[in-house]
């Protein structure tokens, strides 16, 4: 048994509904097997899947089929992520914590902008 790529990606709760799925696959942004694919492409069980989703990427492989969205625990079942994958996304997303975290509050007030302008003609 085989079923569309964006219905999967669908009911497996990758994407909030078919027509984003449809999109994302259509841009490129989903591979079967590391091949670009269409949103007509069957999936089945085996298959490994690299979905680009915003900032993290997910690699997967196919464990079930399904072909209407159901609950996220069911969906979670529907396919298994590398351990890869995990670590990858785990520590993309620590080092945006990170980044957010070092962004300045505000924007620099006059006398502060003095001093960058200051510090930055004495390196030159």
């Amino acid at each position: 048994m085989a079923i569309r790529i964006d219905r999967w990606l669908w009911a497996a709760r990758f994407f909030k509904t078919r027509g984003l799925a449809t999109e994302k696959v259509i841009g490129g942004h989903v591979q079967i097997n590391s091949e670009s694919t269409k949103p007509s492409k069957q999936v089945k069980c085996g298959d490994r899947l690299t979905i680009l989703r915003e900032n993290e990427t997910f690699t997967v492989t196919v464990t079930g089929l399904a072909e209407k969205r159901g609950s996220a625990a069911i969906a979670q079942t529907l396919y298994k992520e590398s351990d890869e994958s995990l670590k990858a996304r785990e520590a993309g997303r620590e080092r945006r914590r990170l980044d957010a975290a070092s962004a300045p509050t505000k924007r620099p007030d006059k006398k502060a902008r003095r001093q960058i302008i200051r510090f930055v003609r004495k390196g030159d």
